[in-house]
């Protein structure tokens, strides 16, 4: 067990999960207090004590699935890749449940798709988790196709398994059943309920085909093995430009907790970032206390001003989910600025300010900078030069030194003219001028991107791939 548990920690940290030494050890001791046959409480104990964020669970999940899966020879994989009926009709005895109708053992040996489609929509009207467990497991055995040995992800296998299903259309055949229940319609209170429930136990089904399969692939190819083909960035490590919809929905997740923190971590470092000049008159008076021996000095505290914040963004669509979320969460915690004001462009160039003042949604605000900013001139592909112009000649007065600049993009210019001389300009006016470029900074420089040329007239050029570094920079700009 001691060395099974130290290779699940080593993978956490692969992972991305941060486990000190010290939460390793309170880990060791919490499970001392559980019994190990319980794996559900097995389970939260290592949560509790490994896991500090919420958005980390999925991936402490997967490793403890893979690492404490339930293992005997039921769950290896057999030559032809299909397994006993027995077995099942042994976990449907367990459920008792024996045939619906089909004379037991003997005629359940003849169970054809649509029996078993049957029998699994009893099981979802009823809710039946044991009886899910069961179908799942024969379900796999069936139209999985696993080999031994196969150099195959489970998300294969699971394609396999669910196609054979069809489980699209289950949540209709589900509602229809639930109306002729009752005899008639149901209110719409009542089909939301029913949909929502029927929903989650399907997705429910889902994980258990899904966890079956991961326990065949386990048995088949050791944990560590599986823990490594299964392995994902966590939300804060996945790439903006090269997320999946699934993985945008965990970022769109993440960032409001993040704000959050960053909003609390700003105004700390607002209030005690820095001692002022030494307070002459006030030390003194505190001396009286030590007999008129300046012992404690005393500062004056400085009244750090805001910033005034001034994004300028390329939502062109190589990266326009990294503009997306930057400004996101630039606005989220705008209140830590003094004023933020938001251009976005591709070859066009428009201020998108006021779509933040008229709604406190910004995903809607964001929905509606992608639907009516002008910012098309010509073709709609990306010139930083012809934008860059334009916002000196409309709006260039307006920057003062109080003002931070933030340049976002990743100087991909298809070739035009880069007129650098615009930041040059900017940059004798403003306090600050950063440049965040989402893409990986081996890039930097090669084909269409001239991010050096714009770089060198900036207080520094940033890769920003991920929320992670995205989050380090913001707390550096405040």
């Amino acid at each position: 067990m001691l060395e099974l548990l130290s290779g699940f920690i080593v993978e956490l940290r692969n992972a991305g999960l941060p486990v000190s030494l010290t939460e390793n050890l309170d880990a060791m001791h919490a499970i001392s207090h559980i019994p190990l046959e319980d794996r559900e409480a097995f389970k939260y104990a290592l949560g509790a004590t490994l896991v500090k964020n919420n958005a980390h669970w999925r991936s402490f999940e997967t490793v403890f699935e893979v690492y404490f899966s339930l293992r005997g020879s039921e769950y290896s994989i057999s030559e032809n890749g299909e397994g006993s009926i027995e077995d099942f009709l042994q976990q449907m005895q367990d459920a008792q449940m024996q045939g619906e109708g089909n004379g037991g053992a003997g005629g359940m040996d003849g169970l054809t798709p649509e029996e078993l489609m049957n029998i699994l929509m009893n099981a979802l009207m009823n809710g039946d988790q044991a009886m899910m467990r069961a179908l799942a497991k024969q379900a796999v055995q069936r139209f999985a196709g696993m080999e031994p040995g196969r150099p195959v992800g489970g998300t294969y296998y699971l394609y396999r398994t669910l196609r054979n299903l069809d489980l699209d259309g289950m949540l209709d055949k589900l509602m229809d059943a639930s109306k002729q229940e009752v005899g008639g319609d149901l209110t719409k209170l009542e089909e939301r309920l029913e949909k929502d429930e029927y929903n989650s136990r399907i997705e429910q089904f889902k994980q258990e085909v899904e966890a079956e399969i991961r326990r065949r692939l386990v048995a088949d190819r050791g944990a560590e093995a599986m823990a490594k083909t299964l392995r994902k960035p966590l939300p804060e490590d996945v790439e903006f430009m090269h997320a999946s919809r699934d993985e945008m929905q965990n970022l769109k997740k993440s960032l409001q907790p993040l704000t959050r923190k960053l909003a609390a971590r700003l105004a700390r470092k607002r209030r005690h970032g820095r001692k002022g000049p030494l307070d002459f008159r006030n030390t003194v008076r505190h001396s009286l206390a030590y007999g008129g021996v300046p012992a404690e000095p005393k500062f004056k505290y400085p009244r750090p001003a805001k910033p005034e914040l001034i994004v300028i963004a390329d939502i062109s669509g190589s990266v326009a989910a990294f503009a997306r979320f930057t400004l996101m969460l630039v606005y989220a915690i705008s209140n830590q600025f003094s004023k933020v004001r938001a251009f976005v462009f591709i070859d066009g160039i428009d201020e998108v300010t006021d779509y933040f003042k008229k709604t406190e949604d910004i995903t809607e605000a964001i929905h509606r900078i992608n639907t009516e900013a002008d910012v098309i001139w010509v073709d709609g592909h990306s010139d930083y030069g012809h934008a860059f112009e334009v916002f000196w000649d409309k709006w260039g007065k307006e920057i003062n030194p109080k003002s931070t600049v933030l340049l976002l993009g990743d100087a991909r210019n298809n070739y035009h003219a880069s007129q650098a001389w615009v930041i040059k300009e900017i940059r004798q006016k403003a306090r600050h001028v950063y440049w965040l470029n989402p893409e990986p900074r081996s890039y930097w420089n090669t084909g269409d991107s001239i991010v050096g040329e714009y770089g060198s007239h900036t207080d520094g050029v940033y890769e920003c791939r991920n929320l992670r570094q995205l989050e380090a920079f913001v707390e550096k700009l405040a």
